[in-house]
């Protein structure tokens, strides 16, 4: 494998790790933006700007878009985080001009008025079928209750009021503040064309306008505290967990991936053999996420309403275990084993490793092999994962209760 980087003259920056042996390709533009970029008056406008770049440009309608991925056979999509929007396609390698012209097209949507009042009501539907669903709502309300008035901690989705609200105006003025080419990176991994590429970008993308999208990174810190919230639609309750952890940034970052999985992970964790092998409850896990400047731990139960107080106090003692006493020497060999063996799988296929290197380049603009994600996961030692413990305390949590029963702590 080959890690090859290009900028234009308009700040737009190409990276792809070429690998000559693989099959496919895949391609995606990643914009740096997201809920953390937003206002309260336009809050989940980058989640509704996804869905509208694929409703058309002044050269394809929103069937042309649709229709001629179609006829590459190309598996494609779109995601929206709290800072990253990502246009992506998967190919193979001879469709590699022609998947390329498609995404650079959609990123100059435009963002007509008449497909911006249609697809508010998908969203707005969207949103009703996210609060209707577990934990209903309550990963968003356990941010704010955590992290206060932290970017982090708002909607991806929005609101019913905000989107309800949101004008085309709005939205396109985002669009010019926010899809710069100095805020934007083309990524690509698998059988690539690098030269090729290049000059396909510079052809499609060339002449875009660079202007400053700037995004603050405020530190935060954890509000501890417990709510319970009643949902009667719901036959089970929901424990929800979140705590401060490493950022995006930070080289502890392994240690505490390392850490989630020993104390949380779907299987052979702590949690799972506590809470779930037994049957007290139906999941329990607990998971790293980090970000730009910030990080989280949050654990995950599900369990009989009549199991509530059960189910907290046996994670409780867990933290508090760990908290403590830290982790095994075994329990850390195990984990590097399994979260290696994911590393491995999951760099087999471009698609996985186009998320990888254009999350860690848009990140902390590096490029990483699998070999150094092995190598760093190896080098993680029992004091580093104290040290995480020591900055990080497991036990300093906000928690929410979502369920059918109102629960006291």
């Amino acid at each position: 494998m080959e890690f090859r980087r290009a900028e234009l003259a308009n700040g737009l920056e190409i990276i792809a790790e070429c690998n000559p042996a693989a099959h496919s390709q895949a391609l995606g533009f990643f914009v740096q933006t997201g809920a953390r970029d937003e206002a309260d008056d336009i809050a989940g406008v980058s989640h509704f700007l996804e869905h509208m770049l694929f409703k058309g440009t002044p050269r394809r309608s929103a069937d042309d878009v649709n229709r001629q991925f179609d006829e590459i056979g190309a598996h494609y999509n779109a995601f929206t985080s709290e800072e990253n929007t990502v246009y992506y396609a998967a190919v193979l390698p001879e469709h590699q001009t022609a998947c390329v012209d498609i995404l650079a097209d959609i990123m100059r949507p435009s963002l007509r008025t008449e497909d911006f009042d249609t697809e508010k009501q998908v969203i707005l539907e969207e949103i009703e079928m996210y609060l209707d669903q577990p934990p209903y709502g309550m990963d968003d309300y356990i941010k704010r209750l955590c992290f206060g008035e932290h970017p982090i901690a708002r909607s991806v989705l929005g609101t019913a009021d905000s989107i309800t609200a949101l004008s085309a105006q709005q939205m396109r003025g985002y669009f010019e503040q926010r899809y710069s080419p100095g805020n934007m990176l083309v990524a690509a991994a698998g059988n690539v064309d690098f030269d090729k590429l290049v000059a396909d970008i510079e052809e499609r993308c060339g002449g875009w306008e660079r202007f400053d999208a700037n995004r603050e990174l405020p530190g935060a810190k954890v509000q501890t505290a417990f709510e319970s919230v009643e949902q009667s639609a719901s036959n089970q309750q929901y424990i929800l967990q979140l705590g401060l952890a490493p950022a995006g940034q930070d080289a502890d970052r392994y240690a505490a991936k390392l850490l989630a999985s020993i104390v949380g992970d779907d299987s052979g964790s702590r949690l799972y053999w506590e809470l779930v092998d037994p049957g007290v409850a139906e999941t329990a896990s607990l998971g790293h996420y980090d970000y730009l400047g910030i990080g989280m731990f949050y654990g995950w139960i599900a369990c009989s309403p009549d199991d509530t107080e059960e189910c907290l106090t046996r994670a409780q003692k867990i933290y508090q275990q760990v908290q403590a006493g830290g982790v095994t020497a075994e329990e850390l060999a195990q984990v590097k084993n399994k979260v290696k063996s994911r590393v491995v799988l999951a760099s087999e296929k471009p698609r996985s490793r186009l998320f990888n290197v254009g999350g860690n380049w848009s990140t902390n603009r590096e490029y990483r092999t699998p070999k150094d994600d092995l190598r760093a996961i190896d080098d993680v030692t029992e004091s580093e994962i104290r040290a995480v413990l020591d900055k990080y305390p497991l036990t300093e949590q906000a928690v929410v209760s979502v369920g059918p029963r109102k629960i006291v702590v």
